[in-house]
């Protein structure tokens, strides 16, 4: 189901209240917030569409969904902009009193589309929202024109709230805090949320009212609904409180990773530091600056930030530092779309920085998963002393699922390893050092007998004193990088998905398309055809058996969004033919056009070298 109006109708609301519902119900489910690219484009046009979709069952849901069934439609251009999506048959519910001879025009209609025969393979439900919503507000005391016509969100909410049996308590009780210290707004809403619940339930427009029942088959625990950016404040948390460390965020606004600043903010009373740098740079310093005090250092940023950050990142790779670098990826470059999602930072995370400068990647591939994978981000860092990439994207920071909160005991304490001085005075401080992993000591200044140079100048092998001896040089680039490849022995395989052991293909992904491609092999095997799966969360190093996995298959299926990035590694490193399935219109994977390229794999004569 998707809800689609102009920026200023309060989608995102509406939808983030229905889910709220939906979860408290105990559906499964997922969603899909999609913001318009324009900070604030004139209102009514279709660059000014703002649309949330939620995809929800009773059966494991593992993506928003492809096309909506129903299609909510505040006024002309919100239809316009999301009619090539539905399927033949779906429902459509219209607010008729926006679709006005000035509204139609700013959406390019010479001609209502309720007037004619455009709509007529759709199931079209007319509904004078705007006067409902007004109506229904008449009689309350204080509430004027214009706090009942911002409320007919509420009521388009209350109608599909009804469409769907969804609880109404639930609704109720936010907007009643929400809007506790203004009056006349609460009474507007709560108005408009049950005049759209009451005309569901009486209208004959709408015959049939669903019910769907609480997902089954789920792992025993406490749940709650959480977006990736939630989750990965709180992974980043739970990593700074299993380490005993202050966690600093520092960070430039910039969308879609700004949320990240405000979810942690809020956590003032835990220890956690914010900072809003003046600049990119200036906050990957202050960053780098807590790690070198001692401190859990993060900054957050999308792709153009960390254009900018790349030196500093580039320094703390040379003062071997733990810091975490959050990107959350959307479409580029340059400006790009930036509320639209992109995996295409990939490469930039690999190799954008001068210099021979390996570092860590971790990718999250739900927004439930991007707990886990900031907690290990801020885990590899800490514990192999060197900065980590946290890649994210748009659609896993925006997007909500229900997640399991995890206790305690499941998450590993973290050890600072602080260096300790030396026990006599005869004994020497070696800053660069290494232990069996190749991690040298951290020692935050100001500590008696630690005292050691730091810059980006080389450093002189055990000592840290500065070196241009080319050998050193050589040493030193041989073992940052070995100190990261050190990594893989201690991560987990890469897991196959290949119930019968016996596919030709392998569909083999990494971030936030997790749930399309999981979604695309269901059909192909509801199809009576093999196909395995394996998803790949740990970009740098990669698993030890990744190189064992791809040759075990005669044909290997990279989906991305983007261009082919980790399929020209996956055949650079391991030189197998690996086949790309692009995709890069700023929107995620859909699982039909997955299941499209799977086949036709499946299908395809192998290819036999000359």
């Amino acid at each position: 189901m998707r809800f689609a109006g102009d920026s200023g109708d309060g989608m995102q609301l509406a939808g983030g209240r229905f889910t709220d519902a939906t979860a408290v119900l105990g559906n499964d489910l997922a969603t899909l917030p999609d913001f318009p690219a324009e900070i604030r484009a004139p209102a009514g046009t279709i660059p000014g569409v703002s649309a949330f979709q939620i995809h929800f069952a009773s059966r494991d849901i593992l993506t928003p969904g492809d096309a909506p069934n129903v299609l909510v439609a505040m006024n002309p251009a919100a239809l316009k902009a999301n009619l090539a999506s539905l399927p033949r048959g779906a429902t459509i519910i219209v607010n008729e009193d926006a679709f006005t001879r000035r509204n139609l025009e700013k959406a390019g209609y010479p001609v209502s589309p309720l007037e004619d025969d455009s709509l007529a393979e759709f199931t079209v439900h007319r509904v004078p929202m705007t006067t409902l919503t007004t109506r229904a507000s008449e009689a309350l005391e204080g509430v004027g024109t214009r706090d009942a016509g911002r409320a007919k969100n509420l009521f388009a909410l209350g109608l599909l709230s009804w469409l769907y049996d969804r609880p109404t308590e639930v609704t109720e009780r936010w907007i009643e805090g929400k809007f506790a210290s203004k009056p006349a707004a609460k009474a507007a809403n709560l108005a408009a949320f049950q005049a759209g619940w009451s005309f569901g339930e009486t209208t004959e427009m709408l015959d049939v009212q669903y019910k769907i029942l609480p997902a089954v088959d789920v792992d025993p625990g406490t749940y709650r609904q959480i977006n990736g950016t939630s989750a990965t404040a709180l992974g980043l948390l739970a990593g700074s409180v299993r380490a005993r460390l202050p966690l600093l965020l520092a960070s430039y606004p910039i969308t879609p990773a700004s949320e990240l600043l405000h979810e942690l903010a809020k956590h003032e009373g835990l220890g956690v530091r914010t900072v809003q740098a003046e600049d990119e740079i200036a906050a990957a310093g202050v960053a780098l600056g807590a790690a070198f005090g001692g401190h859990l250092g993060i900054t957050s940023t999308s792709g153009p930030g960390m254009d900018l950050k790349a030196e500093t990142i580039g320094l703390a790779l040379m003062l071997e530092l733990p810091m975490v670098i959050v990107d959350v990826q959307r479409a580029g470059p340059s400006t790009g779309l930036p509320t639209k999602t992109e995996q295409s930072d990939l490469l930039m995370a690999l190799y954008g920085r001068h210099g021979d400068a390996p570092l860590p990647i971790v990718a999250a591939r739900t927004p439930g998963d991007c707990f886990r994978s900031a907690f290990e981000a801020v885990q590899i860092a800490i514990e192999r002393r060197t900065p980590v990439i946290l890649l994210t994207d748009g659609f896993l920071a925006n997007s909500s699922e229900p997640w399991r909160i995890p206790s305690l005991e499941e998450l590993p304490e973290i050890d600072p390893g602080f260096a300790v001085a030396p026990a006599s005075e005869e004994e020497t401080f070696l800053p660069y050092a290494r232990d069996e992993r190749g991690v040298r000591p951290w020692a935050p200044p100001g500590t008696p007998g630690l005292e050691h140079r730091i810059g980006g100048i080389e450093k002189q092998d055990g000592t840290g004193n500065i070196s241009y001896d080319p050998a050193n040089h050589a040493t030193m680039t041989r073992l940052r990088a070995e100190k990261v490849s050190k990594i893989a022995a201690d991560l987990p395989a890469l897991e196959v998905d290949d119930p019968d052991g016996d596919a030709d293909v392998l569909v083999l992904g990494w971030g936030s398309t997790y749930g399309s491609i999981r979604a695309g092999v269901r059909r192909v095997r509801d199809r009576g055809l093999k196909v395995a799966q394996a998803h790949v969360r740990y970009i740098n190093p990669l698993p030890a058996n990744i190189g064992e996995v791809l040759r075990a298959y005669p044909k290997v299926l990279v989906p991305e969004m983007n261009t082919g990035q980790l399929v020209k590694v996956l055949r650079a490193e391991f030189l197998v033919d690996c086949k790309p399935y692009n995709k890069i219109t700023g929107q995620p994977l859909y699982a039909a056009e997955l299941e499209e390229a799977i086949v036709e794999l499946i299908e395809a004569p192998l290819e036999v070298p000359a």
